[in-house]
């Protein structure tokens, strides 16, 4: 394979992500800190997630036209427009006007965000040498995958750490601007260095395919939708103000919790081919087989929570301790899915079927990011955790219908 762009493509992916999770802390503490609600504080990110869903439905079609380089290329450099243009927020406007310009940088954000991991995650699929030996090959997209994606999400804790750290030393502008000029340095090393055209598909991709899937990739985007809309139900509103107001921690207690949270999260997803590895009588167990299990897990642990802070069972032990056992297992779930559906997508499709896939994700996460400002507002963290043992429960019916694509075997894993 391309060790070179394969490094480029993950480099980049990598500053986005650190920058994205500085971003969310940076808006979440210092307008919680302004004094808004847990459910005006939900309607600064709808807009980003709302954005989210247009950009992979429409960014997969883009993207197989243009090819990925100019999709990535493109989510860089409207983050750094974002960035700076939330930078010029001026506190002595009026409440309504504030929302707004924070939700229409937010929105710029979404798309910025969702351009770069469709092309980044697309890019996996066709960086990855066909070759011969088939098995072998998939063993490594299982791999890279769950790299990839893990390390994004450890990168992302360490965004949210690093955006209360920025907001503590620098102020609200200042960090903003640090962080632009940080991913523009980025920018500027992949538009020297990353060359030729990835995922730019061999025939011109019609609109009309854009909801032209097959069975599989409905189900597993239908489960996707509820899986992380289980997760952002208590972990972008409810989590963040419970530690602050409840617990009376620090932006820098709450921020690293979060952080630590997700880094550990990562860590987890990119473990996850050895972790589902499991054999019987010679059978591979089965991706939707593994779906399955760790989702029947997840749905048992989150209604656990969720009684233990509705009847006061050491409320503090078990949202933090409870959380981070919630955590392992949705990174388990979430490597699973992620690898899924690259190997329901062929070649030619795989970027629309990853904007798709993404599209159900960041619906997802729309609807658990206002439910989680909703749901605390109206029945707390209990509230928030009942929904997500909700969600998890609906992704696991979906998941019943998931076709049986077998996991790659542990052996001879090749060289990244």
């Amino acid at each position: 394979m391309n060790v070179r762009e394969y490094g480029l493509v993950t480099a980049a992916y990598w500053g986005f992500t650190i920058t994205d999770g500085a971003l969310r802390m940076l808006v979440l503490l210092h307008f919680h800190e302004l004094g808004y609600s847990p459910v005006r504080l939900a309607f600064l990110f709808l807009l980003y997630e709302f954005c989210g869903i247009l950009t992979n439905l429409f960014g997969g079609w883009i993207g197989s036209r243009v090819g990925l380089k100019a999709t990535l290329f493109a989510g860089l450099s409207i983050q750094v427009a974002s960035l700076v243009m939330l930078s010029f927020l001026n506190p002595a406007w009026a409440v309504a006007l504030s929302v707004g310009y924070v939700m229409a940088s937010q929105a710029l954000s979404g798309i910025a965000k969702d351009l770069t991991k469709m092309s980044s995650k697309s890019a996996v699929k066709l960086l990855v040498p066909a070759g011969d030996d088939a098995s072998k090959s998939e063993r490594l997209l299982f791999k890279l995958v769950a790299i990839l994606t893990g390390s994004k999400n450890a990168l992302k804790g360490v965004g949210f750490f690093l955006g209360a750290v920025l907001l503590s030393w620098l102020g609200f502008s200042a960090a903003l601007w640090s962080m632009a000029g940080g991913l523009l340095v980025i920018l500027l090393v992949c538009l020297i260095y990353l060359k030729g055209d990835i995922g730019k598909s061999k025939e011109k991709v019609k609109m009309s395919k854009l909801f032209s899937k097959t069975r599989e990739i409905n189900y597993l985007s239908a489960a996707r939708f509820f899986l992380f809309g289980s997760r952002d139900v208590w972990f972008v509103v409810g989590l963040p103000i419970f530690l602050t107001e409840v617990l009376g921690w620090s932006f820098w207690e709450t921020g690293g919790f979060m952080a630590l949270w997700v880094i550990g999260y990562g860590i987890v997803q990119a473990s996850a081919p050895a972790m589902v590895k499991k054999r019987t009588h010679g059978v591979v167990e089965t991706g939707a087989r593994a779906a399955l299990v760790w989702g029947i897990a997840l749905v048992v642990i989150s209604a656990a929570i969720a009684a233990a802070v509705q009847f006061n069972f050491y409320p503090r032990i078990a949202v933090l301790g409870g959380l981070a056992i919630f955590g392992l297992i949705f990174a388990v779930n979430s490597a699973v899915h992620s690898y899924l559906i690259l190997a329901y997508s062929d070649a030619d499709k795989v970027a629309l079927n990853v904007g798709f896939y993404y599209m159900a994700n960041a619906a997802g996460r729309l609807i658990g990011t206002l439910l989680s400002g909703v749901m605390y507002l109206k029945a707390g963290l209990e509230g928030c955790l009942w929904t997500s043992a909700g969600f998890v429960l609906a992704a696991v019916l979906i998941t019943l219908a998931l076709p049986r694509k077998a996991l790659p075997a542990e052996g001879n894993t090749a060289a990244t």
